[in-house]
């Protein structure tokens, strides 16, 4: 039976002191079992803080972006074996910032992924339409192509290590949000076509999150769409309060 996730994506928010604070108020409140695997993501620069303020409390931290390369001359960049060296398993590739703003393509991801499996790492893999693409109806086969690029090179038994989230490009931090029929139309294509390339147990076995603009008022009714696994939220993950009740909304 495939996991229920909710993952907190922070980008470029919170400082050391604001992090612990956030870490500790969600370690008292998430405290309750939850049907739930969740996951948070801070900045780099509070990763170890965040591993150390967690334990022992079942909440996993994650870093936003990783590189491709083992080690060398990348001017402040981060690698895998940095990340595991502090705890750090589970890292978000693909994001749409990331693509967007720095460039990255689906061959690059591709790198990063076959890097992030060698070490044996946890990957929350995203991809997504923009507006223009869904205004065109060309949103499924710009998944398509964003999934066969970047991933479907791997094995079948790198599946386990692999986390989906589909992020409508146009619905993040718009205000904006697909309708619940939007997404489960979106998650029942991807999981059809990880089917056709790979095979049904996989399809029914991999995480699919929905990401994009997740608030308390609606993820109850987009969590409960049978192949929406849980999600991946940005603003609302900033906020103890608002993250919990998204994490019970599950």
């Amino acid at each position: 039976m495939r996991k229920k996730i909710v993952a907190g994506n922070w980008k470029m928010n919170k400082n050391l002191a604001e992090t612990k604070t956030l870490l500790s108020e969600l370690k008292t409140k998430l405290k309750a079992s939850s049907e739930a695997e969740i996951i948070v993501a801070p900045t780099f620069t509070n990763l170890y803080s965040a591993t150390e303020v967690l334990k022992p409390s079942g909440i996993t931290v994650a870093a936003q972006n990783m590189h491709e390369a083992e080690n060398g001359a990348y001017t402040g960049e981060i690698s895998a074996d940095m990340l595991k060296s502090i705890g750090v398993e589970t890292v978000i590739l693909g994001h749409s910032e990331r693509r967007a703003y720095f460039g990255e393509t689906d061959q690059l991801l591709a790198k990063k992924v076959n890097t992030a499996l060698q070490h044996e790492m946890t990957i929350i893999f995203c991809f997504g339409e923009e507006l223009q693409d869904r205004k065109s109806d060309n949103h499924f086969s710009v998944v398509e192509q964003q999934l066969k690029n970047g991933l479907f090179h791997i094995n079948k038994a790198d599946w386990k290590n692999v986390v989906l989230a589909y992020e409508p490009v146009w619905a993040i931090g718009t205000g904006e949000t697909a309708s619940p029929e939007q997404a489960q139309e979106m998650h029942a294509f991807i999981r059809k076509t990880i089917a056709n390339a790979f095979d049904q147990e996989i399809a029914d076995e991999v995480s699919i999150l929905y990401g994009g603009s997740v608030k308390p008022n609606n993820a109850q009714e987009i969590f409960a769409k049978m192949d929406v696994d849980g999600g991946l939220i940005g603003g609302a993950s900033l906020d103890a309060e608002n993250f919990t009740a998204i994490v019970n909304a599950i």
